[in-house]
């Protein structure tokens, strides 16, 4: 039985951006094709504290997939807690993330995906 979440490290490799949106389309396309409910994208946070342009461009294209339809929800890390409605929503959804390891920790480095 598939997973209802998959993780995904889309810094690995130090991809670009561009690189990293390509990842990331194929990574949400995989998903819904092994009928995960969730995404965890792990795309960090910017190693010297000013960075953060992964995270940046990756949650710009998931602004823009929200809008066109392709996915239902997105949390930044910073916003995953029991507060957010949108996390709570996700929440409802896939029941197993209330014992994630990084819900109510402001894990930049991170941003969860509704499918």
């Amino acid at each position: 039985m598939p997973s209802a979440i998959r993780i995904v490290s889309i810094k690995s490799g130090m991809p670009t951006v561009e690189e990293a949106r390509a990842r990331l389309k194929v990574e949400l396309d995989r998903a819904r094709s092994e009928g995960s409910l969730v995404l965890k994208l792990i795309h960090g946070y910017g190693s010297s504290g000013v960075g953060g342009t992964l995270r940046r461009g990756v949650r710009a294209s998931l602004r823009k997939r929200l809008k066109e339809g392709q996915i239902r929800a997105f949390v930044p890390g910073e916003q995953w807690d029991i507060f957010n409605e949108a996390a709570r929503r996700i929440l409802e959804e896939c029941p197993e993330l209330a014992s994630d390891q990084d819900l109510n920790h402001y894990n930049e480095g991170i941003t969860l995906v509704l499918l």
